[in-house]
């Protein structure tokens, strides 16, 4: 491809980057929400998310094979996305409450909970595959959103499913920072996260704090399944390894801990992400990445807005 054609494509790419970016920075939001509480990495976060991406496909599917003549995105899709939420909700619950708890309650180090979600990640991954079968699942995305929905923007061809992907994807966000800065919920959710032992003090009930972070964190993630599973249209057990990778990785460039920063952290991944695969052979897509994670780290580890965490949680 010469340079001529690259800059044709541009447009088109930095469209896709953005949607896609959207999606990354649903799954990062669950990982900068609890670590924001808890100061612990929920590495099964991503497994999570695919069995959200599971949850949605066991849906369409079904309704597919009832032959229903009147299947339309305006009630399937929030259908999908209800269901993905609840089921992602109820496990990471579920992970919080057995995996998690007994261990933060009896006051272990940072490194058990680690370990805990390693295990449990690995748990997840091996049930799925197990339940389901190692081979892919394919959505149906065609049927519910035809390739000749699409629109012409400045001579950037857009299809629908990027349009509505991009759109829910932002609208849950903006809605989670309502939430959070808005609400009872999320002030008591901020003071959780700023002193633990002073907020249960104020009759803050820090348990269901925590356990409602995980419930908003997972769900969110379930829904970023379900959009990636119609965006790409195929999903499989291992999804979650490298969707949780590259989530991680937009909460660290956003800065970790900050809700706002996993947002733009990863709306710039994507964005960054659709441009190496433009520039670069896309088999490169993962290696860029791991750039991004390693030049974050190195040159800015609190991320483009910086923690968001108290002082006794940076010690």
């Amino acid at each position: 491809m010469n340079f001529e054609q690259t800059l044709q494509i541009l447009p088109q790419q930095l469209v896709f980057g953005f949607a896609l970016g959207s999606v990354y920075g649903l799954i990062a939001l669950g990982y900068t929400m609890v670590y924001g509480i808890l100061f612990m990495i929920n590495f099964a976060h991503g497994e999570v998310f695919m069995i959200g991406a599971y949850l949605g496909w066991g849906v369409l599917t079904w309704l597919l094979s009832l032959k229903l003549s009147f299947l339309h995105p305006i009630w399937v899709l929030p259908l999908l996305l209800g269901i993905a939420m609840l089921g992602s909700a109820f496990v990471g619950v579920t992970l919080e409450f057995l995996a998690y708890r007994p261990l933060y309650k009896r006051g272990a180090s940072r490194l058990a909970p680690l370990i805990s979600a390693i295990g449990a990640s690995i748990f997840l991954q091996n049930a799925v595959m197990l339940t389901q079968g190692a081979r892919m699942k394919v959505y149906s995305s065609r049927l519910l959103f035809p390739p000749s929905w699409r629109i012409q923007v400045g001579g950037v061809n857009i299809s629908a499913i990027v349009i509505v992907i991009t759109l829910v994807s932002l609208g849950i966000m903006i809605g989670l920072y309502y939430l959070v800065h808005r609400t009872t919920l999320g002030r008591a959710m901020r003071a959780v996260a700023e002193d633990r032992e002073m907020a249960s003090s104020m009759g803050i009930p820090i348990n269901r704090i925590i356990s409602l972070t995980f419930l908003i964190g997972s769900a969110l993630g379930g829904a970023a399944g379900v959009l990636i599973g119609i965006y790409y249209t195929q999903i499989d057990f291992f999804m979650g390894y490298s969707a949780g990778l590259k989530a991680f990785t937009a909460a660290v460039l956003g800065g970790i801990g900050n809700i706002q920063g996993a947002m733009i952290g990863g709306l710039t991944l994507g964005i960054i992400e659709s441009l190496g695969v433009t520039f670069l052979n896309p088999a490169y897509r993962d290696v860029v990445t791991f750039v991004v994670l390693i030049l974050t780290l190195i040159f800015k580890p609190t991320g483009l807005l910086g923690e968001t965490l108290a002082e006794w949680k940076k010690i």
